[in-house]
C-alpha cells in the first residue's frame, strides 16, 4: 500500500512537472489512469467486476460532474449525496456491500490526496519564484 502511494506521488509529481513544459500531455487522462489503477487495486477488482464496474462508475462520475458549480454549497453536497445513494445499489450488485462502502471511502481519500499534492506543488513553485 505505501509503495503504491509513493509511486502515485512520484508519478503525479513528475506528471505535474511535465504539465509545466510544452507538450506535457493530457492532465485529465493521466489522473484518470492513476485513479483507475488505484481503485482497481484497492477494491481488488476481478476482470469481470471491472468490466461491469467501470461503465457504471462512468455514469456516476458524469452525474456528479453535472452538478452546477453555481449552486450553493449545501445544495451541491445534497445533490452529490443523492447521486451516491442512487448508485449505491448498482455498485453493491457488482462489488457487494463492504467493497461498495470501501469504494466511497477510497474515492474520497484519492481525491483528497490529489488536492493535497497539488497544493504542495503550487506552494513549492511559489517559493521557487521568490
Amino acid at each position: 500500500m505505501k509503495n503504491f502511494i509513493l509511486t502515485l506521488v512520484i508519478f503525479f509529481g513528475g506528471f505535474t512537472i511535465a504539465q509545466a513544459q510544452p507538450g506535457g500531455g493530457d492532465k485529465e487522462e493521466k489522473i484518470e489512469a492513476l485513479y483507475v489503477a488505484y481503485m482497481t487495486k484497492q477494491l481488488t477488482l476481478t476482470a469481470d467486476e471491472a468490466q461491469k464496474f467501470w461503465p457504471v462508475h462512468a455514469q456516476y462520475t458524469n452525474e456528479l460532474k453535472a452538478i452546477s458549480s453555481t449552486t450553493n454549497e449545501l445544495d451541491r453536497q445534497q445533490a452529490s449525496l443523492n447521486i451516491k445513494k442512487k448508485y449505491e445499489d448498482r455498485f453493491i450488485k457488482i462489488l457487494g456491500a463492504e467493497r461498495t462502502n470501501n469504494f466511497f471511502q477510497t474515492d474520497g481519500e484519492f481525491r483528497k490526496r490529489m488536492i493535497d499534492r497539488l497544493k504542495k506543488l503550487r506552494e513549492q513553485r511559489g517559493r521557487g519564484n521568490n
